[in-house]
């Protein structure tokens, strides 16, 4: 009876290792694809527990009546096997690491607080608009709001780099969801209802029983504040929640790729996993532009497929926006952030015609994201050279 002891106590320690280990960036884990070992692990994790509390307590009576130093051996087994646990779930589960902001407090410009020169997800939706700092995203993971009327979910990875902004709409109902962890360094929610896990770079439940559906994404912009607020004077601001500030003042130095950390650092050079790209999605394909090359050369008329798209940087260095020419034969300069076509017509950053009866350009989503991430999430991408 003695060994159903220490078979419960290995096996209950080597699974709630494997619970988190599978989940959570630590070594090779995130290169594994062992998402449906994950799931299982998860989904059946109660039960497991159960198998080897059982094996535990059958054995119990005979691990500790053993002689000499049996009985402090069991002991120390049962201590560490709560240790691991307690860690295991409340210490390394990734909802107990991050959480949401317990008040969402929006400013308008006159009011905000929030620096000029940082970097936001902006979105507009039915003529609403507003700024979401990536300062205070990147820690929360997720913030929800209702915007124009629809609910939503603002999203980011800072091991990605990875900004999105969905409808939390599941089956055309509104779904709460929690972070539960990562797959492939990309930042994992689980929705309430059915338990699926949703991968924060596409929206795409990848196992559960909504595998396969996606959240509808909204169009975003990343651009800095300033930038955003001259565009849209009336749009109101994130402000800090101050129960967060310790966390957010850890984040001060990620947007600009100073950071140190493993995860979360910038590689100056090109093309290398730690890179910083643009990434662009279009019916005609995909591609990604290095973003050395970019602050080189400011604006790059291109092809993706069989679509015109011109990738622009502005002149603080940090903001971009990827746009749809009218014709491959159009081709933008940009000056002071204003467009220029070779035939005269001139647009703001964002496309919008600066005279009245020329249509607009077409905005399309870029997103700058870490070049690990975009392969890994877009493998069919094509490298802009």
């Amino acid at each position: 009876m003695r060994k159903l002891f220490y078979i419960g106590i290995v096996g209950l320690l080597l699974f709630e290792i494997a619970n988190v280990y599978f989940i959570m960036p630590m070594p090779g884990s995130q290169r594994m694809n062992s998402i449906d070992a994950a799931y299982f692990f998860h989904t059946w994790r109660w039960a497991i527990r159960s198998l080897f509390g059982i094996l535990i307590a059958l054995g119990a009576f005979a691990a500790f009546r053993g002689k000499k130093w049996s009985p402090y051996v069991a002991g120390l087994c049962l201590l560490a096997v709560a240790g691991v646990t307690y860690a295991a779930n409340f210490e390394m589960a990734a909802d107990t690491m991050f959480y949401q902001p317990s008040v969402l407090t929006l400013k308008n410009a006159a009011e905000n607080k929030v620096g000029k020169e940082r970097l936001v997800i902006g979105v507009e939706v039915n003529g609403q608009t507003r700024a979401y700092p990536i300062q205070y995203i990147g820690y929360h993971h997720q913030v929800r709001d209702t915007l124009g009327g629809k609910p939503i979910i603002v999203t980011y990875c800072t091991v990605c780099r990875t900004g999105r902004v969905f409808e939390p709409l599941v089956n055309n109902q509104v779904e709460t969801f929690r972070l539960v962890g990562m797959d492939h360094f990309n930042a994992m929610f689980e929705d309430k209802t059915t338990g699926s896990w949703w991968r924060q770079a596409n929206g795409e439940a990848i196992v559960g029983k909504l595998k396969g559906q996606t959240l509808p994404e909204l169009d975003i912009t990343q651009i800095s504040l300033e930038k955003w607020l001259a565009l849209h004077p009336n749009s109101l601001v994130m402000q800090p929640d101050v129960k967060f500030q310790e966390e957010y003042d850890s984040l001060s130095n990620y947007e600009s790729g100073k950071r140190k950390g493993k995860l979360t650092k910038r590689d100056s050079s090109s093309w290398k996993d730690k890179s910083w790209v643009v990434g662009v999605e279009v019916s005609g394909g995909v591609k990604a532009y290095d973003w050395n090359q970019l602050q080189k050369k400011r604006i790059i008329n291109d092809m993706i497929g069989y679509l015109p798209i011109s990738v622009v940087l502005a002149s603080d260095n940090k903001s971009f926006v990827a746009l749809r020419r009218a014709t491959p034969g159009q081709k933008l300069v940009v000056k002071n952030d204003s467009l220029y076509d070779n035939g005269g017509r001139v647009y703001n950053l964002l496309g919008k015609s600066q005279k009245s009866g020329i249509p607009d350009l077409a905005k399309e989503n870029a997103y700058q994201e870490y070049w690990h991430s975009w392969q890994t999430f877009h493998p069919t991408t094509k490298q802009y050279r």
